[in-house]
This record gives C-alpha cells, structure tokens and sequence, in this order.
C-alpha cells in the first residue's frame, strides 16, 4: 500500500504506540518495562508473529517491535507483511548481527534492529533512528508519487494541445494559451481541462 500526502503529514515526529513480539517472557517484560519508562504505549505481548500480525490489524501501532525467532511465524515473516500490507515499520530483536541477517532485514522492509540485551538508551537510540529512516522512506515514496503524477499530467496536456492544433488549425502556442484560458476560467488544473478535452469532441 502507498500512503497518501495526507497520510504522511499526519505521521508523528516519533512513534507513540509500540507492538512488541517475544516468545521468550523474561526478555519481553524487561522490553516492556524499559518502554513503559520511554514513555511509550505498548500493544502486546504477542508470543509469534501471527499474533503480532493480529494485533496489528485491531490496533494498528506506530511501530513494531519483533523477536526475529519465535513460533509458528517468526519475526521477519511477519515483519515482510506488517510493513508491506500496514504500512508499519518494523524494528527487529535479535542476537544475530552478520551481513546475511542485515541483507534480509532490509528485503523485508525493516527499519533497523537491536541486539539483545538491548538498554533503555540503546532502545530509545534504536527506535529514533528507525522511526526517522521510515519517514525518509515515506518522503521518498511521496516524491516518486508526484513527480509520476507531474509526468502523467504532462503527457495528458500535450495530447489535448495537439488534439485542439489539429480541430482548430491553429499553432500549439495559441492550443496552449486556450488551454491555460479554460483552465483559468473553470478554476480547474490545466490537467484537468486537458482530459476533458481528450475526452469530449466538443470541448474548446
């Protein structure tokens, strides 16, 4: 899915609610504890990715925090859907930090990692870093939006320039300003004027 402009400017300077998945019990109440004194909501515990899939279709979360091995789905299976069906980032869990680890990491849309034991500050450092690359990751994708969109409007009105040059046999300046004139006086974009030309006979 591709969040809109909208979208995006309603995304938070920092991630408020956290999912958190581990299957281990130690280990994810001392997560918790250290998010409770972040500041942070928590949503979960889950125990396997298909519940953290789960909770984050009911809740949806800002973030989520995933152990990579866990039971039934393990964490980069469910971070490879949260981030490409819910738009979700993910931060990984795990004890693992070889090359191969990162490469998949990356593939599955992940936003960064921590190695267990994780601090409070290398948690609170880990989740900031992860949470400002995925709004770079969104202002990107929003950029290749409209610049798409900017070519596909652009495309639109030299197909109606050239449509009115040949019904009016007049010069593609003259087919242009009679373009931006519609535009002006229906207070609608050139781009639209130009489809309604493409699509009607009778339009300029």
């Amino acid at each position: 899915m591709t969040p809109s402009n909208s979208q995006h400017l309603s995304l938070p300077d920092a991630p408020q609610k956290i999912l958190v998945a581990d299957d281990e019990l130690l280990v994810v109440q001392g997560i918790m504890g250290l998010l409770k004194t972040l500041g942070f909501e928590i949503i979960g515990p889950c125990k396997n990715g298909e519940e953290a899939i789960a909770l984050v279709r009911e809740d949806r979360p800002d973030m989520a925090l995933l152990d990579i091995q866990m039971p039934i789905m393990d964490g980069m299976q469910a971070a490879q859907i949260i981030f490409h069906e819910y738009d979700i980032p993910v931060v990984m869990l795990t004890a693992y930090s070889d090359d191969t680890f990162l490469r998949n990491s990356i593939a599955a849309g992940v936003f960064g990692y921590l190695l267990k034991p994780a601090s409070k500050e290398q948690l609170s450092a880990g989740l900031s870093v992860a949470w400002k690359r995925y709004l770079d990751h969104v202002d990107q994708r929003s950029k290749i939006v409209d610049l798409r969109q900017r070519l596909d409007d652009r495309k639109l009105i030299e197909q109606a320039k050239w449509i009115i040059v040949k019904r009016k046999s007049i010069s593609e300046p003259e087919a242009m300003q009679l373009l931006q004139k519609q535009s002006r006086s229906s207070r609608k974009s050139i781009a639209s004027v130009a489809r309604a030309v493409i699509d009607s006979n009778d339009l300029l």
